[in-house]
């Protein structure tokens, strides 16, 4: 009986470190400023680190970030090695035939950016015959490979976003694609300045470009309410607006 006695006390202590053990919250490990970045010290930091710690707050999470390899994020996902994607992931259907999404959190438009003068627009007739650098497994990736590729002379991927706006600034390629906002931070820093300049936004496609950037959960993981009550109740009460206004001179949310 005593053996019994200790052998349930020893399952309740166990089952009680892991009701305590923190939420793992996946960031791709790529730098993706100005959403999610290591700064000197090796810390995260950018707008969607202190959104989370905005919204774990809000539902009275311990949260801590794991970085994962992005193009690994979906499978560390839905085998138990993180517990939820946050990594300006932008639903899709075809996403959401593998993972659920919570309410979008954010949502910005797509954009190309090219060498100053170089008289390229955002269509597959403007990219024709040119080298077009896209982060590989991205919404951006699949939407260069439907609309640029039969035109381009070539469609150039690469592991992080940084890398291409890097072969860019080299001039090794002609124009990047990526999300508007991303694309403004590279833009800013002094070898976005000296060699590139945005030439627009891509013509809307919701099929591949989605519907917005959301949480990944596991397929039914009762957590989604409570990361969608949290979104709305910051939104609400102006600890949205406030964190944004750090980082952006305008809204990130369009409807």
């Amino acid at each position: 009986m005593k053996n019994l006695v200790l052998a349930a006390v020893a399952a309740l202590a166990f089952g009680s470190a892991a009701l305590a053990d923190p939420l793992k919250i996946g960031v791709a490990s790529e730098p993706y400023p100005p959403f999610t970045s290591p700064d000197a010290s090796g810390n995260w930091v950018g707008w969607e680190v202190d959104f989370m710690t905005a919204i774990c707050k809000q539902a009275a999470l311990d949260c801590v970030i794991t970085p994962t390899a992005w193009d690994g994020i979906i499978p560390a996902l839905t085998s138990g090695q993180i517990d939820v994607i946050m990594s300006s992931m932008t639903i899709t259907d075809e996403r959401k035939k593998t993972i659920d999404f919570s309410d979008k959190y954010y949502k910005t438009p797509a954009n190309v950016v090219a060498t100053k003068g170089s008289g390229i627009k955002p269509t597959p007739e403007g990219l024709a015959g040119k080298i077009v650098g896209v982060q590989v497994s991205t919404i951006h990736e699949t939407y260069v490979q439907k609309y640029f590729a039969p035109t381009a002379a070539e469609v150039k991927t690469y592991q992080t976003q940084d890398e291409a706006n890097q072969d860019l600034a080299a001039g090794r390629i002609d124009a990047i694609m990526a999300d508007s906002i991303a694309l403004d931070a590279f833009l800013a820093s002094d070898a976005g300045k000296a060699c590139c300049e945005s030439e627009g936004a891509v013509t809307d496609d919701p099929v591949v470009l989605g519907a917005g950037v959301g949480f990944g959960l596991r397929k039914g993981d009762p957590l989604l309410p409570k990361l969608n009550e949290a979104i709305k109740a910051i939104r609400a009460d102006g600890t949205y607006d406030a964190i944004t206004a750090k980082y952006f001179a305008s809204t990130i949310y369009s409807e």
